[in-house]
C-alpha cells in the first residue's frame, strides 16, 4: 500500500532492507538488484525473508518497467549500533546490552562457535556506526536520481571478540569474556560472517570514510552510554 501511494503521488520511498537477506553468505554480499541476482539469495531466517520479499517484488516491477516512485531505495543495513536504540529491548546492539554490566566490572558473554571455520567469538559481522548510516541516508536523499538496492555497512567484517575488547577499552575495564552455548533456535539461522560490499555506494560518489569499530564504540560509550542522559 505504501509503495502504491508513493508511486501514485510521486513521492520518494526509502525503506530498510537488511543484511539478513544474504543468508549464509555463500552468494556473497554484493547489492545487485536484478531479479536474477536476488533469486540466488536464500535468507536463513524469517526476518531476512520478510525483507527479501519486498526487494524481489520491487526488482520485478522495475524489470517489467511498471510505475514506481520517482526515487525508490532499499537500504541493506548491516549491524548498526549507536545512541537512541534503547527501546529495542533484546534487539539492541550487543554494545548497548552489555555496557551496564561491563561498567560494573562484569563479563561479556559470547556464543561458542558452531562452525569449524570460526573459533569461539571469531564469528564476524559488519558493525556500522549509526552516524555513518544517517550521513549516507541524508546524502542519498539529496540525490533523488539514485534508486535501487544499496548496502549500508562499514565494508569491514570484525569479530565479536574485537567488539568485546573494544568495549572494555572504552569503559577502561579489564577484559573478562565468557563463552556460552548457542541456543538451538538461534544456531539454525545464525550468520557466521557478514561484510558489506560498498563498492556500489562508492561508485555513486559517496567518499566519506566509515567510522572504525573502535572509534564508534569509544564515541558511543564516552558520549552516550556513560552519561546520565544517553540519548542523542
Amino acid at each position: 500500500m505504501l509503495l502504491d501511494w508513493c508511486t501514485q503521488n510521486r513521492k520518494p520511498l526509502i525503506y530498510a532492507s537488511s543484511a539478513a537477506t544474504y543468508g549464509d553468505g555463500s552468494q556473497g554480499f554484493k547489492d545487485e538488484d536484478t531479479p536474477e541476482a536476488l533469486a540466488r539469495l536464500k535468507p536463513v531466517n524469517a526476518y531476512g525473508w520478510s525483507k527479501h520479499f519486498v526487494d524481489r517484488r520491487i526488482a520485478r516491477l522495475r524489470a517489467r518497467k511498471e510505475p514506481l516512485p520517482p526515487q525508490i531505495l532499499g537500504l541493506k543495513f548491516f549491524n548498526v549500533f549507536g545512541p537512541n536504540e534503547y527501546h529495542k529491548g533484546a534487539m539492541q546492539s550487543a554494545i548497548a546490552k552489555n555496557y551496564p554490566n561491563v561498567a560494573k566490572g562484569g563479563a561479556i558473554r559470547l556464543f561458542r562457535s558452531t562452525h569449524p571455520f570460526y573459533p569461539d567469538g571469531g564469528q564476524c559481522r559488519d558493525f556500522v556506526w549509526v552516524g555513518d548510516t544517517v550521513d549516507v541516508m541524508l546524502w542519498l536523499q539529496a540525490r533523488p536520481a539514485i534508486s535501487g538496492l544499496l548496502n549500508i555497512g562499514s565494508g569491514q567484517a570484525r569479530s565479536w571478540l574485537d567488539l568485546a575488547k573494544a568495549m572494555f577499552v572504552a569503559a577502561d575495564k579489564d577484559p573478562t569474556i565468557e563463552f556460552v552455548e548457542m541456543p538451538a533456535e538461534i544456531s539454525a539461522g545464525y550468520q557466521n560472517f557478514t561484510q558489506a560490499d560498498i563498492g556500489k555506494l562508492r561508485g555513486l560518489g559517496y567518499d566519506k570514510p566509515m567510522t572504525s569499530l573502535e572509534d564508534g564504540i569509544r564515541d558511543y560509550v564516552s558520549n552516550y552510554l556513560a552519561k546520565d542522559d544517553p540519548y542523542l
